[in-house]
């Protein structure tokens, strides 16, 4: 049963400026949005379990299960608290993302089942994985107020090297099958990864902006992704996004797996436009692991590796 009603609540995210909101309760989930938008068409997929409605991207996702089957509904076309985009504009980026997930299939990249337009919504249906972002931030403010709690990223980060570095291949194999396939990832960042603290595994659960190579920044510094990973190409309108550009968002993950960082020098990458590597001090592995991670994440790109295949092999060949 689907029902609705409107309140009246503070946004601490948008300077406590109260807005009008539709509370809307599928099943045993509640989500909110700005306006009311019936969702019972759902049910087909049997009943609600979990629900995300804090996106930028004009989208919900909701977590479906039925007869023990579960499934992954990301729906483009709705008016989202936190949408950063026109629901008209999300609906053609998800329509144009859904057959990324089938040309770029790979072990550690989420399923599609199936997609369509349904009314004013586009719909894409995966089969649900088990794990938990890497960058959850609807779940921020919980983290405040509960200082006990540790997010995914926390204990991700205090996992074994070796669960690490095996979680680390599988992103080395997943981007190599995109450029090999003649694709960029573009806004690839810790939010689309999963990890699964059960069974040790990664899955890749959002690439709607990966785009077919060749792939110029025509945004400039507006270009899509977090400044806490950006290439400096990826602020530099003209500039060619490519391997070597995904190769540097690698390396920048590998400092934050294994580097730390104290809050004021995380703030530095938003506040100067750029990425620092952490001090080797800080560097929890080896001194031949951090120099591999070092040139992949070198401001000139032609002192980057050239290729995913010449980076992997640095880097294994560090640990022998």
């Amino acid at each position: 049963m689907v029902f609705i009603h409107l309140e009246m609540e503070e946004d601490c995210s948008m300077n406590q400026i109260e807005r009008k909101m539709a509370v809307i309760k599928l099943d045993s989930v509640t989500f909110r949005l700005k306006e009311h938008q019936d969702f019972h068409w759902l049910k087909k997929y049997g009943k609600a379990f979990w629900c995300v409605d804090e996106t930028g991207s004009g989208c919900i996702c909701i977590g479906m299960e039925d007869a023990g089957k579960r499934y992954f509904c990301k729906i483009a076309g709705v008016n989202t608290i936190e949408g950063e985009i026109a629901p008209s504009e999300s609906v053609t980026v998800l329509k144009n993302a859904a057959p990324l997930y089938r040309e770029l299939e790979h072990p550690n990249l989420i399923r599609l089942v199936e997609e369509y337009a349904y009314e004013q919504f586009y719909v894409t249906v995966f089969q649900w994985a088990d794990g938990e972002c890497l960058f959850d931030h609807w779940n921020f403010e919980t983290y405040k107020k509960d200082v006990s709690l540790k997010s995914p990223k926390e204990r991700f980060r205090e996992l074994p090297a070796a669960k690490k570095m095996a979680a680390v291949d599988a992103l080395f194999s997943f981007l190599g099958n995109v450029n090999r396939k003649g694709y960029v990832a573009v806004d690839f960042y810790d939010g689309s990864i999963m990890y699964d603290f059960a069974a040790d595994k990664v899955t890749i659960c959002d690439i709607d902006f990966f785009r077919k190579a060749p792939v110029v920044n025509d945004m400039g510094a507006a270009w899509f992704g977090t400044k806490r990973l950006k290439a400096p190409e990826e602020y530099i309108k003209g500039s060619a996004i490519d391997e070597q550009t995904n190769i540097f968002t690698l390396g920048a993950l590998l400092f934050e797996f294994f580097g730390n960082y104290t809050d004021d020098e995380v703030k530095q990458r938003y506040a100067q436009n750029r990425f620092v590597p952490c001090s080797r001090s800080e560097w929890q592995l080896n001194e031949e692991s951090y120099e591999a991670a070092v040139k992949a994440v070198c401001a000139d790109r032609n002192g980057r590796y050239k290729t995913f295949g010449e980076f992997y092999e640095e880097w294994s060949r560090s640990f022998l």
